[in-house]
């Protein structure tokens, strides 16, 4: 076929030196060494603290396609810390994370997050400071065969929700309609201000009767 009007040259790239940007990674097994003593080394440098850092709230990712899920929030907020009886000053020295932002909207999430910590309470190993042990701090009698928490999390975090077994559909199940009890739903949402409307004028239809 021959080329017409005013087009580029053909200009394919095929001369480049592509074996210059070819990356090859024979050391992996090394590395996973060097990664894993390097681990050792930082989790002995901070005993006996847990490796996985602070304690963090449990949260519900934003929008629809997440938020059925859970996973580690930045911090706790202070009416969590109040119900769970643990001062604010107090909780930023024994690794609890604070989020003077965050708040707790619903019930349900305040106390999932209380629980976390009053768990936390129960587990925690406060190693006295000093000669003189203080308040709070655990007995050096219990602190001789502790181990250290190298978990990622310090508390795993709970299950999300709970996935429900297979089972058979009943005759109701097959009987409604999951698109008709939506759309009812939508409409009733939708028009209820309308239906209020209606319905006070029909009964002072009625009265004037």
């Amino acid at each position: 076929m021959a080329i017409k009007h005013n087009n580029v040259v053909p200009n394919v790239h095929f001369r480049k030196w592509w074996q210059r940007y070819v990356k090859s990674f024979f050391n992996q097994a090394g590395k996973k060494k060097s990664r894993r003593v390097k681990r050792q080394q930082k989790a002995a440098a901070a005993f006996p603290k847990p490796t996985g850092g602070l304690l963090r709230p449990a949260v519900h990712p934003p929008t629809v396609r997440y938020n059925f899920k859970l996973r580690e929030g930045r911090g706790f907020t202070f009416e969590e810390l109040k119900k769970a009886g643990i001062p604010l000053k107090k909780a930023m020295t024994i690794g609890i994370s604070v989020d003077k932002r965050r708040k707790s909207i619903s019930e349900e999430a305040l106390n999932l997050n209380v629980a976390r910590l009053e768990e936390y309470k129960s587990k925690m190993v406060l190693f006295p400071k000093g000669s003189k042990a203080k308040k709070g701090d655990t007995p050096r009698s219990e602190l001789k065969d502790l181990t250290q928490n190298i978990l990622k999390s310090v508390l795993p975090l709970p299950a999300a929700f709970k996935a429900e077994k297979p089972r058979a559909i009943t005759a109701e199940e097959k009987a409604t309609s999951a698109y008709r009890v939506l759309r009812k739903g939508y409409a009733e949402k939708k028009n209820f201000g309308k239906m209020i409307k209606i319905a006070r004028a029909k009964a002072d239809n009625e009265k004037n009767k």
